[in-house]
């Protein structure tokens, strides 16, 4: 029998995988392939932890970016017996092994979270990039690879797109309910588009007495005193992920995701993948997840990459929760729309480009051809 792809995972931070994409990178591997380092990948759900962890990469990004702006975020992985190097959302610095990487978005190649405009700060990246040993950059998204051949035309042959991979649930049965479940779910309330969220929920459950909201996330105090006597919406508060795959998603109708900040969205996917259409904001990669009228409704906000000054100010755009309002009010009323869309959600990740099966295969190619000499 041939030998294992034993394969090192590299992460600029000391555990590394806080997120979806490793949890389901490391769960469904292809079968000829091995990662030698075991740590689990953890996604955070304590809400001092979540605190305290954001906090502290905020902060050493912004000290990177006010002191050394062009550092390049790559790191050197320890000696081990393995052949190639996955790094996680950053670069490799060894010399001695072939390494891949995986980009969720642009600012990811730089240490500050950032990309600079600075020519020093572009060719130190572009050295990395065009060294022997990295074989392949591989964006999550379209629009992350276009980003990345934009900025560095000259490695345009070693960018391949490579969706992640997203697992179908298992032994996961829908609960019935009398009622239309509106969901929104996020560990960062305000970051996520939760404003928008809530605002078109009271909206709709105040118009019609067969809905429900619910909220699973950590929601500020002065927003809950503001909507708590709307009683048709369930303040849920953060929860472990079990609970959320084996009793809340499963209960929900449609998913609520209003971030203009996402550069891609696991919670999108995740939604969809218990067939739960997405009514959510364009910008970056959502257009790509969600297909307009067809998984979902992304609504336009005329933003592009700017993001308003305050959360709180936000609620002014009235245009934008209005049309949030009636997507997501045309897919309350219409159930034979609701489940079209459903079978769509289902089909793109079981089969589409979102599936384990597809990404497995790309993912074995691109570490067999990065190990030929």
């Amino acid at each position: 029998m041939k030998d294992k792809i034993k394969v090192y995972l590299q992460s600029p931070w000391r555990k590394g995988g806080e997120c979806s994409y490793y949890k389901f990178l490391r769960e469904d591997l292809p079968n000829e392939i091995e990662f030698v380092n075991k740590e689990p990948s953890t996604i955070i759900q304590n809400k001092k932890k979540l605190k305290l962890n954001n906090f502290a990469k905020k902060w050493v990004k912004k000290l990177i970016r006010n002191f050394l702006p062009s550092l390049p975020n790559a790191h050197k992985s320890p000696q081990g017996n393995y052949d190639l190097i996955h790094c996680a959302h950053c670069l490799s610095k060894n010399k001695n092994k072939p390494w891949v990487a995986d980009i969720e978005y642009p600012g990811q190649l730089w240490a500050s979270g950032r990309s600079t405009d600075k020519i020093s700060s572009k060719k130190e990246v572009l050295k990395i990039l065009k060294s022997d040993n990295c074989k392949k950059i591989l964006p999550w998204t379209k629009w992350v690879m276009d980003e990345i051949i934009k900025e560095f035309p000259e490695v345009k042959n070693k960018v391949k797109l490579l969706y992640p991979g997203i697992p179908m649930p298992k032994n996961v049965m829908k609960t019935k309910s009398n009622k239309t479940v509106l969901l929104y779910a996020s560990r960062r309330f305000y970051f996520k588009g939760g404003l928008y969220a809530i605002e078109v929920m009271d909206k709709i459950t105040k118009s019609n007495q067969n809905v429900e909201g619910w909220i699973v996330s950590d929601v500020p105090k002065e927003v809950y005193e503001k909507y708590k006597k709307n009683k048709q919406i369930n303040f849920i508060g953060m929860v472990p992920q079990k609970r959320l795959f084996e009793e809340i998603y499963p209960a929900a109708d449609i998913f609520l995701y209003p971030s203009f900040t996402d550069t891609f969205g696991f919670g999108i996917t995740e939604a969809m993948s218990f067939g739960l259409p997405v009514v959510c904001c364009d910008g970056h990669s959502r257009e790509e997840i969600v297909e307009d009228e067809k998984t979902g409704f992304v609504v336009e906000t005329k933003l592009g990459d700017h993001v308003p000054n305050s959360f709180l100010e936000s609620l002014q755009r009235e245009d934008i929760i209005k049309n949030l309002g009636e997507k997501t009010r045309k897919l309350v009323l219409d159930k034979n729309l609701r489940n079209k869309m459903s079978k769509n959600c289902i089909k793109v990740i079981k089969e589409g480009k979102f599936s384990i099966k597809i990404r497995n295969k790309k993912l074995k190619r691109i570490y067999e051809e990065a190990l030929k000499k």
